[in-house]
């Protein structure tokens, strides 16, 4: 479960009027909705900023998309690195002639899984030389030349293209089609199919829905480095519960078919096998110990290491990396890890230096940690220390002895820094406090960074390998309208509490103000980040009248084992006596907070935990506003739930606990329920098990059904009405600032 933005259409309302205690003030002149117009048309005033930034293998330019500052359509464009000069390469409008954008079932699957909500350009891919580059746009495939900007359709057979990579020589491009994965080469422009036989139900090629949603792997075939093989995932979902998604604004259209799977049930059967680039032939199938180990996480097969995959136990309190021998199939183990709450799934490793060792970032008793490990997978020595705040391996420069890793001392930043691989003192390349990401050139002379503070948004700038900045890309966005009236402090007993608070711009220390928490609370997620974005909303709910805070509980990432593992079956209780402890820590630091008058909303796991708040803690939260909440964990996902909870065979207490149906007879404030009725991460069915379960217990509540959206819902209508409902929810239940 990763948190979408949000931002959501309501198109539709039903309900009674929900009734509680607490003051109910008369209707005021409708409020100035102007900024959450602006908030939407630049998708929160990040359109018209780079992203997707990609250097040229030589580090001589970067590509990038970008789109204009109100409209959401992603164009390609070029930064020369030495003349600092940008030019744009290519517009969807080129391509598409006045048609409109199409979108295949697919496609519109993938991207919500990848939480992308623009148009045009939504990726593209460099070639090893990059001197081409392919994009894919309405199902069809383009080849670029970057130096004349000269465009090429790719011919391919009938069906849907999706994922296409260039081979290791730049001369063919790949793609999964029907199911299957095929090569065309870029000379003769012929199609050759690697695999056959890929249906709906047993597919080739493609990563299935839970390596998807929840894995973060995307892609489900892999290049061998000399070009001559693949390696590809079939995904058989035999046996696995088909759920159909019907949108009932088009009863005239037949419901789209899911294969999810739910705790306890069947999941997706993996295997990997190795085909030659040539031709449709009898795999390699590798082998491991698929019924201890059935969850394929991640496959490396690149020029520095050997084949590498990555696979977990159902309960991911184990996994294991193993070395692949493609010619045979064989496996042998490099390492295992293992906890009895769950062992987290990382993407950046292993990276092998031109030495036969390679750089493991691992689970240690104290959080992440970085690792240098021997060929044989021994541990050689820890390179960052979980102490240091290490989060991610970002680059290893095997010719200059140095990896580069973005870290924070504060699990609120994100750093990079800068270390010799063989022990050495570690530089900071950030002089700034924020959050800071980069990409390196394939040659490790330059990459580009993209940081952020509270003070400012996004911006991508383009440096030497040492940290000296070059240039900028440049940015269209429109910037926010005003600063942010934001703090960001630790409250309560030791070890304490990470939170924020937004002020209203006009403040008045000599009142007493309600308070709305704006919660996530789940797992991999922390909404304490140095990050303007993520507070701009909360800035102008702040100025309506409130105090607005967020607070980081235990289970969230970057301050140990401990408390991250911390929520390990307890869904239910510890997230939310968190929240309660860390607000009441809040009331006790700031005095103009009212703790009498509390409101909560959040999306996702958000949504369940403002549930579940008005549930469970009446006496703190008189209010709650849930949006796209799991009401039930019985009807999640396999990898997610499971992860968390157990199975429900042998856990079935923690699912109890962590179900809203467990205390849905207990409400006694008001809840307003948002729910998109296509959702096919979060089923709307969650949302409709707890009304009714509501609505037998006697109990008022508001329903707000959002037609045809889904997890995502980026109709630009969105904060204009949604939050203009969110404040009057608040607005009549909690009431206006008062004098002390």
């Amino acid at each position: 479960m990763r948190s979408p933005p949000f931002l959501l259409a309501p198109l539709l309302l039903f309900a009674a009027a929900a009734r509680g205690d607490g003051p109910v003030p008369a209707k005021d002149a409708p409020l100035d909705a102007s900024y959450l117009r602006l908030h939407a048309e630049t998708r929160g005033f990040m359109l018209g900023r780079p992203v997707r930034p990609k250097p040229t293998p030589d580090g001589k330019f970067v590509l990038f998309l970008r789109a204009q500052a109100k409209v959401a359509k992603l164009s390609l464009f070029e930064f020369d690195v030495a003349a600092g000069k940008t030019r744009e390469l290519l517009t969807p409008e080129q391509l598409l002639k006045g048609a409109e954008e199409h979108l295949s079932p697919e496609e519109k699957a993938r991207r919500e899984r990848q939480r992308v909500s623009v148009g045009g350009f939504t990726d593209f891919q460099v070639s090893p030389d990059g001197k081409r580059i392919i994009v894919s746009l309405s199902g069809k495939l383009y080849l670029v030349e970057r130096e004349t900007a000269k465009v090429q359709e790719l011919p391919a057979g009938e069906g849907v293209l999706v994922d296409p990579k260039f081979s290791p020589d730049g001369r063919a491009v790949s793609y999964v089609r029907n199911q299957d994965v095929c090569i065309t080469g870029l000379d003769d422009r012929h199609e050759t199919a690697v695999t056959t036989g890929g249906t709906e139900k047993k597919t080739h090629g493609l990563a299935e829905f839970v390596a998807q949603e929840e894995m973060n792997r995307f892609t489900g075939y892999w290049w061998a480095p000399d070009g001559k093989s693949l390696a590809f995932e079939e995904a058989d979902a035999d046996g696995v519960e088909t759920w159909y998604l019907a949108d009932p604004v088009h009863p005239d259209q037949p419901a789209q078919p899911f294969y999810y799977p739910r705790p306890g049930k069947a999941n997706v059967k993996v295997r990997l096998g190795v085909a030659a680039a040539t031709g449709p032939g009898d795999a390699v199938w590798v082998e491991w110990d698929d019924k201890t180990y059935p969850y394929l996480a991640d496959v490396k097969w690149d020029k520095e290491g050997p084949m590498t995959i990555l696979a977990q136990n159902r309960t991911q309190t184990e996994q294991v990396l193993l070395k692949v021998d493609p010619a045979t199939g064989k496996t042998t183990p490099l390492l295992t890890e293992m906890d009895p709450a769950w062992v987290n799934l990382r993407h950046d490793g292993p990276r092998w230096p031109d030495d036969g060792s390679f750089l493991w970032p691992a689970e240690g008793k104290d959080g992440p940690r970085l690792e240098l490990r021997g060929k044989d997978g021994s541990v050689s020595r820890v390179l960052v220390t979980a102490d240091a705040g290490f989060q991610e391996l970002v680059d290893v420069d095997p010719k200059a002895g140095m990896f580069v890793y973005r870290a924070g001392l504060e699990p609120t930043e994100s750093v990079l820094f800068r270390a010799p691989l063989d022990g050495g003192k570690a530089t900071r390349l950030d002089p700034a406090r924020g959050d800071h990401v980069a990409v390196f050139s394939k040659d490790h002379s330059i990459y580009v960074e993209t940081s952020t503070s509270t003070a400012a948004m996004p911006k991508t700038t383009v440096h030497k390998a040492t940290g000296e900045l070059v240039g900028e890309l440049p940015s269209v966005a429109l910037d926010p309208p005003f600063a942010l009236n934001t703090e960001t402090l630790k409250v309560g007993d030791d070890p304490g509490y990470y939170a924020y608070v937004v002020r209203p711009h006009d403040f008045d220390k000599a009142k007493r103000y309600p308070v709305i928490l704006h919660v996530y609370g789940g797992p991999t997620h922390r909404m304490v980040q140095d990050a303007m974005g993520g507070r701009l909303i909360d800035q102008w709910l702040a100025d309506q009248g409130f105090i607005v805070a967020a607070l980081d509980n235990r289970g969230t990432p970057g301050r140990g084992r401990d408390w991250e593992k911390a929520v390990s079956k307890h869904f239910g209780s510890v997230p939310l006596d968190d929240q309660v402890a860390g607000l009441k820590a809040l009331g006790k630091r700031f005095p103009e907070m009212d703790l009498d008058r509390v409101g909560v909303y959040g999306w996702s796991f958000g949504g369940y935990l403002s549930a579940l708040a008005v549930l469970r803690a009446p006496e703190t939260f008189k209010a709650a506003v849930a949006g796209a909440p799991v009401v039930d964990w019985l009807d999640y996902d396999t990898h997610y739930t499971e992860r968390y909870l157990g199975l429900p065979e042998t856990d079935p207490d923690a699912y109890k606990e962590g179900s809203l149906l467990t205390y849905a007879a207990d409400l006694k404030r008001p809840l307003l329920l948002v729910h998109g009725t296509a959702d096919d991460n979060v089923y709307f069915r969650h949302t409709l098990k707890l009304t009714n379960a509501l609505f037998r217990a006697g109990k008022d509540f508001d329903l707000l059904p959002l037609a045809g959206m889904t997890h995502m819902t980026p109709d630009p209508v969105v904060p204009e009405r949604l939050y203009e409902k969110i404040v009057g929810h608040f607005q009549e239940h909690l009431g206006k600032p008062e004098t002390k």
